[in-house]
């Protein structure tokens, strides 16, 4: 099937083409953290001229404890994010959990982001294709990658911006996931971009009891897989401080790791564009 391309500002994802990438801390734990973090990383992928999209988190709605810090709310969020989206320059990425959001968030976001517990709610997902934004899905853990074709076709039929579907793991026995990469061959079969989150992806749902918790050493070799299967782009949450984050910080990148890691996957990805390139001729 013919590949799609979404492309936001300066970004494009497309199966077809080089990686982009998603990445930003898991939640604005303060708007002047947060931008502090934003402007390392713009300056990170600027330096390795590859291209990003900011992913911003206002409320973490589905936290394993109602003691969790869940953020600062929409509120707080939108008006600060919007003049941090326009001092940097960047495309903006931004989660919704329920239907009232999407045109509130549209009005600042580049791209609307669905939680993968939230990946079936029908009306959450013709909210936010109504806005005509681009539209990334985060696959549930709960559902096989043939069944993410349903979400398609609900985004197609109300004339979504562009769609992305991004893979996150898969619920395997209690508190942990495992990645089936055959997931992400099936779901660029659909024809849209597809992302690969290396972080989520090694969580431990609930496994802290009251948190969640997760392994990031696996989060390279996780990569690094899926890069070197041509997909569109790659997702990750960072922090300068894993340890203290106020949200998944066991499965957090630290932000110093991620110009070594971007670098090294973008190696892989250009050796499976290459190879991609010859079994097609």
């Amino acid at each position: 099937m013919k590949q799609k391309e979404v492309k936001v500002k300066n970004v494009i994802f497309s199966n077809d083409r080089p990686l982009a990438y998603i990445a930003g801390p898991c939640v604005i734990e303060t708007p002047k953290a947060y931008a502090a973090e934003a402007e390392k990383l713009k300056g990170i992928f600027a330096a390795l001229k590859t291209p990003f999209v900011l992913k911003a988190s206002f409320d973490k709605a589905n936290r394993t404890s109602h003691k969790s810090f869940r953020g600062i709310g929409m509120e707080a969020a939108l008006g600060f994010l919007k003049d941090l989206k326009n001092r940097l320059d960047i495309p903006l990425l931004v989660d919704v959990h329920d239907p009232a959001q999407a045109s509130r968030v549209a009005e600042v976001a580049d791209i609307l982001q669905i939680p993968a517990f939230m990946c079936r709610q029908t009306d959450l997902l013709f909210a936010c294709a109504d806005t005509g934004l681009a539209v990334n899905v985060k696959k549930g853990q709960f559902l096989s990658p043939w069944e993410a074709e349903n979400i398609v076709k609900k985004l197609e039929s109300r004339g979504a911006g562009g769609i992305m579907l991004t893979e996150r793991g898969s619920s395997f026995g209690y508190g942990n996931l495992v990645v089936d990469m055959r997931g992400l061959e099936i779901m660029k079969e659909f024809g849209y971009p597809v992302i690969f989150d290396c972080t989520h992806s090694v969580q431990k749902p609930g496994a802290l009891g009251t948190a969640t918790g997760g392994d990031r050493r696996f989060i390279m070799p996780l990569a690094k897989a899926a890069a070197a299967q041509k997909i569109a782009g790659l997702f990750f949450e960072a922090h300068p401080n894993p340890a203290r984050a106020l949200s998944d910080g066991p499965n957090s990148l630290e932000l110093s790791a991620v110009k070594p890691m971007v670098a090294a996957l973008n190696r892989v990805d250009r050796l499976a564009l290459e190879i991609s390139d010859i079994s097609s001729s």
